[in-house]
């Protein structure tokens, strides 16, 4: 008898694994089947979301591209006074590079303005956005070299479909986007924006929509990708408010959207395209960057410009992504003007330009101490870090994927 009932129960401990492993294997195609199913939706020619939990799975420390794996490690700041680019190794913290921007289509007496140093879809370029000079300026980040000058109208910014088909190039004053050919730059289609000061932007996960900020009119829109055209605009609370760099959440839920005026973030369920939460960071909240591990989001805080000693404000927040919570603050010593940057690398420096200060901020990730501060051109603005893990670039300092 004592031996039946331990064969029964072997039977049904065998049933029970045999069920559990049943579950096991059906929830696996199961997530598998729904993964197909959202890759069907993606804008064709999207590279597939390789971890729908962690858009930022391929930016991991140190998970360079083989395209840009024989690159040297630079920072490339542009800076927007002084018309210039400075080039630093980040080894040294020592500037090894300079060149003046060429005065293109005879703009010799006016400001070019360079504002954003942005990485090509196919990561094989860099190019130096130069709003008020209506140009392009070409880096092979192969040499740290300057390139050509294109004609291009009002390039403030500049991002790429998630296809890698168009460069979008956000003009700021002509209050339009225009979409681009991502290898010939000619134009394709102008599409107005109907909102003031259009600069940021970010993308949904199947790369269809696109959420962008309106610096000067306190508004979002969201744009059709494939359509190329605007669906909607969301005006922001509070209504007299600068909304400034726009990223996407790893999990692909929300959007996170820097607000100077209002020295916070918002949170932006873009389905919906409503704002549902609202998190207060310091002075002039400005830009957004994710740790390497995608954990965390560091928001430049850049303060009010006093002048002529610049910004006694700036500091950087630290967020947790998962609780949308402060957890750490990095104050400047002696002050600062934190703006646009990147992460290096291995993650562990966030390198930001001093906007009002002329000079370049290096943090320690690991307890926001500052590891240096560099001297150079005027205003530096939006300063890449090349090359950087992932595997193609969104536009802007390296929104990478």
């Amino acid at each position: 008898m004592h031996v039946l009932q331990m064969l029964g129960r072997s039977a049904g401990l065998l049933a029970i694994a045999a069920g559990l492993s049943q579950i096991h294997t059906t929830s696996i195609a199961q997530a598998a089947a729904a993964n197909v199913a959202a890759a069907a939706n993606d804008l064709p020619g999207m590279p597939p979301v390789l971890d729908p939990n962690n858009l930022y799975s391929a930016d991991g420390p140190g998970m360079l591209s083989p395209v840009v794996k024989s690159y040297p490690a630079r920072v490339y700041v542009p800076n927007s006074k002084s018309d210039t680019v400075d080039i630093i190794d980040p080894a040294t913290f020592k500037i090894i590079g300079h060149f003046a921007l060429p005065k293109h289509r005879g703009a010799s007496s006016r400001l070019l303005e360079p504002q954003h140093v942005v990485p090509s879809w196919d990561l094989k370029q860099l190019w130096v956005a130069q709003d008020l000079g209506d140009q392009l300026t070409l880096i092979d980040p192969a040499t740290g070299k300057e390139g050509e000058t294109i004609a291009v109208d009002d390039p403030y910014n500049m991002y790429y479909t998630p296809d890698g088909k168009y460069a979008i190039v956000m003009a700021e004053r002509e209050k339009r986007l225009d979409f681009r050919d991502a290898q010939t730059m000619k134009v394709v289609n102008r599409v107005p924006v109907n909102c003031a000061g259009v600069n940021h932007a970010d993308f949904t996960p199947d790369g269809r929509t696109m959420i962008a900020t309106c610096e000067f009119s306190s508004e979002l829109i969201k744009v059709d990708v494939p359509a190329q055209k605007v669906l909607a605009h969301l005006k922001l609370s509070p209504a007299h408010s600068m909304p400034q760099d726009c990223r996407i959440s790893p999990d692909g839920k929300v959007f996170f959207v820097a607000n100077m005026d209002a020295d916070g973030v918002h949170v932006i369920e873009p389905n919906s395209f409503k704002q549902i939460a609202f998190i207060h960071t310091g002075k002039g909240a400005h830009g957004l960057y994710f740790s390497r591990d995608a954990k965390s989001l560091y928001v430049s805080n850049r303060g009010e410009p006093v002048r002529p000693k610049g910004s006694n404000e700036g500091s950087i927040s630290v967020i947790d992504v998962a609780t949308r919570k402060i957890k750490a603050e990095w104050p400047i010593p002696g002050g600062g003007s934190p703006d646009m940057g990147g992460v290096s690398v291995d993650g562990k420096y966030l390198w930001l330009s001093g906007r009002y200060d002329s000079e370049v901020y290096v943090f320690d990730t690991s307890n926001g101490s500052l590891k240096a501060r560099i001297k150079v051109g005027r205003e530096p603005h939006g300063l890449c870090v090349y090359p950087q893990p992932g595997r193609y670039s969104l536009g802007h300092t390296g929104n990478m994927r």
